[in-house]
């Protein structure tokens, strides 16, 4: 029997078996404890390297790569790359969404990771502009590309697995540990990154230091490989391939659910984009505007990123017992009290205060990221549940994420170096999640479907 809650109520499944996955027979089984284990460390060793390049792209790769442009243009030019990434995204969540909708979960998995792998030690290997010129840039542009079409399969994919491992009820806190993956690689980022500024000269960070977070993906690919090649197929796919149901084509699932992808797009908009300027739009506007060197930006970022953290976590559990909508209006309403003030704190050159600051935002931005992965799942069945998730997701970020630094530093460039437009913009974002999250449904704690 199941008994179902209505929008913004929580749902739960009592049914003793679950073919479509999730089955609360299943909790605690090792196949589950793997699929969470390697979920959030599989997907904390490929957001590293992705973490690493944005903090870059706001420091040193703009003399690095771009060292005949004005400051303010190489900056913009530096965003520009680390959007690639972030546009690449919708491609690599189809392809690899279509192949895991196709072929399983977990053989999509080892694919991805293999590839983000490859492309970050070639940057870390990439020779500087001053060494080949513009096939230096050019270079950095397609490996970036490389890395948000591996990243937009990984993605859904490692969320989807750990996903359909879990119980109906706990779905939400499984979601969460997974999600956990992306604030603790920018810690170790952030923090490897610190550690070199601190200990290294600068000629030695911007020579050779900048590229040993990138080489150590040698790591990333023995270990990622281990822990994923351990993880069993899903039974949410292997349930609905005994069907013998076969994944719709994209045209079918648009044609069939293009609202619930749209609405998925859109809901997106807010912490994608806020994300994108309290990290990486800051990190350049403490540095460049403020006066904060390398190595108190990069230490700022390693305590905002820690805190939030337990945020994640809490919003997933949270979204277990109160539904997935109010944890995301939640999350919410917290990042609008942090933006309204912050660039006024960040401004005051203190350093707490400015910590403080995006502390909070990232506190908002985690906590709905913590039942994003649940909320995602539960709103497609199983045959297209990979590709649209993948869409949803990877669409939004393309959409409000990638432009995120560079609009905001187009913003202040052309209000003389003002922040209210990009406040502005931060503002409308809230907005426009908040309108779709209002229009999906909330299936907390229900089977997925098959």
């Amino acid at each position: 029997m199941r008994v179902s809650g209505l929008d913004g109520q929580v749902g739960a499944s009592r049914s003793d078996a679950a073919p479509g996955g999730g089955a609360e027979a299943g909790s605690g089984t090792p196949a589950a404890r793997r699929a969470v284990v390697s979920g959030a460390l599989g997907s904390a060793l490929e957001w590293f390297d992705f973490s690493v390049y944005g903090a870059l792209s706001a420091t040193v790769f703009p003399q690095l790569f771009f060292p005949d442009l004005t400051p303010g243009v190489a900056l913009l030019a530096s965003f520009a790359t680390f959007g690639v990434g972030l546009v690449a995204r919708p491609l690599g969540g189809l392809v690899f969404g279509v192949l895991g909708d196709r072929l399983g979960r977990r053989n999509v998995l080892m694919a991805t990771l293999l590839l983000m792998g490859a492309a970050s030690v070639l940057i870390g290997l990439l020779p500087t502009y001053a060494s080949v010129g513009i096939v230096a840039p050019t270079a950095l542009v397609v490996l970036r590309f490389l890395q948000g079409f591996a990243l937009g399969g990984e993605l859904t994919g490692s969320q989807l697995m750990v996903m359909e491992h879990s119980p109906d009820r706990r779905r939400g806190i499984a979601g969460a540990l997974m999600s956990v993956g992306s604030p603790i690689s920018q810690v170790l980022a952030t923090l490897s990154l610190t550690g070199l500024a601190a200990w290294l000269t600068e000629e030695q960070f911007t020579g050779w230091g900048w590229r040993v977070p990138f080489l150590m993906s040698v790591a990333l690919i023995v270990v990622g490989y281990y822990i994923r090649h351990r993880v069993e197929e899903t039974p949410a796919f292997l349930a609905s391939e005994a069907k013998n149901e076969r994944a719709q084509p994209a045209r079918g699932l648009l044609r069939q659910h293009w609202r619930t992808v749209t609405l998925l797009v859109l809901a997106w908009a807010a912490p994608g984009a806020l994300y994108y300027i309290t990290v990486t739009f800051a990190t350049s506007y403490l540095t460049g505007r403020v006066g904060f060197d390398n190595s108190a930006t990069f230490g700022l970022m390693v305590v905002a990123n820690t805190v939030s953290i337990g945020a994640s976590l809490l919003g997933g559990w949270s979204s277990d017992r109160i539904g997935r909508k109010r944890v995301l209006f939640i999350g919410l309403t917290v990042l609008l009290a942090f933006l309204l003030p912050f660039f006024l704190i960040l401004d005051t050159g203190n350093w707490w205060l400015a910590a403080s600051a995006i502390t909070g935002a990232l506190i908002g931005v985690q906590f709905m990221t913590g039942c994003q992965g649940a909320f995602y799942a539960e709103a497609l069945p199983t045959p297209i549940r990979y590709t649209g998730s993948a869409l949803g997701l990877t669409c939004g970020n393309m959409v409000f994420a990638a432009p995120a630094p560079f609009l905001a530093t187009w913003l202040m460039q052309i209000s003389d170096n003002g922040t209210a437009l990009v406040t502005g913009y931060g503002l409308l974002t809230i907005l426009v999640s908040a309108v779709a999250i209002r229009l999906l449904p909330d299936r907390t704690g229900r089977q997925l479907e098959a």
